[in-house]
Order: C-alpha cells, then sequence, then structure tokens
C-alpha cells in the first residue's frame, strides 16, 4: 500500500523490515510469504535479492518524513497479520520501530485498527469472490 510513494532505498529497508517482521515469530505461513512475493513484485525488488536482517539503529534517517513512516508502518501491520495473529514477537518488534518513529500510541492504535478492519474486508471480499457469501 502505497509503495510506490518511497525511494529505492526506503522500499529496499521496508522489505528487510517486512522479513524482521515475519521472521520474528519463528513461523514461516504460506500468508506472509505470499506478502512478501507481493511486496517484491510491487516494490521492484529483483527475485535475486534475499531479505535479510535489518538493524533498527538509525531507521528514523531512512524514513525521514511521517508520510513514509505512516506507509511503513501501514505495511508493517499489514503482514503482520497475514498469518490471521498479531503475535507478541511482532508486536514488540513493531513498537520498537513506532518507538523510533515517533510514532504515539494513539497514532499507533488507529494504524493498527484500520489494518485490522482492511484485513476483514479482504476477507469478506474473498468469501464474495469465491462464492461463500
Amino acid at each position: 500500500m502505497w509503495l510506490s510513494t518511497l525511494s529505492d532505498e526506503q522500499r529496499n529497508a521496508l522489505f528487510r523490515l517486512a522479513h524482521n517482521v515475519i521472521v520474528s515469530d519463528g513461523i514461516l505461513d504460506p500468508n506472509e510469504e505470499g506478502m512478501m512475493a507481493d511486496f517484491r513484485r510491487e516494490m521492484e525488488i529483483s527475485s535475486h535479492l534475499d531479505p535479510e536482517y535489518l538493524a533498527l539503529d538509525g531507521i528514523d534517517t531512512v524514513f525521514p518524513d511521517r508520510e513514509a513512516r505512516i506507509v511503513v508502518l501501514l505495511n508493517l501491520l499489514k503482514i503482520s497479520y497475514a498469518d490471521g495473529a498479531f503475535d507478541i514477537e511482532e508486536e514488540c518488534l513493531l513498537n520498537e520501530i513506532r518507538t523510533a518513529f515517533e510514532c504515539s500510541d494513539d497514532e499507533f492504535r488507529l494504524l493498527d485498527n484500520w489494518v485490522r478492519r482492511l484485513h476483514a474486508l479482504e476477507r469478506e471480499a474473498d468469501d464474495i469472490i469465491h462464492g461463500l457469501v
């Protein structure tokens, strides 16, 4: 979502942050793999580039403006819900990023709420598409 607004450096960093989120709970879900493939396509990241861990030190300088930070948090929240659960490890990592981005608890809750509603709408659309409604 809104990945085209990010610079190449920011896209690469977001891809690596998404990898951090996915592996934080120790479980690689097929839905998470699918979202990483979607990220790779949308951000035009080479299929030869393997995501690797990205340290959070200095992450605020890679994403210096509010808009980019919100795009990152929305996308990381979305990928954290891809497996149907927002695990404690994912929550802790996202809170570290939220803190580095100077995003308040209230604003983060607003983003989290929006992503959960988006997931519900996506599930509803899938049900409609597949004739389950």
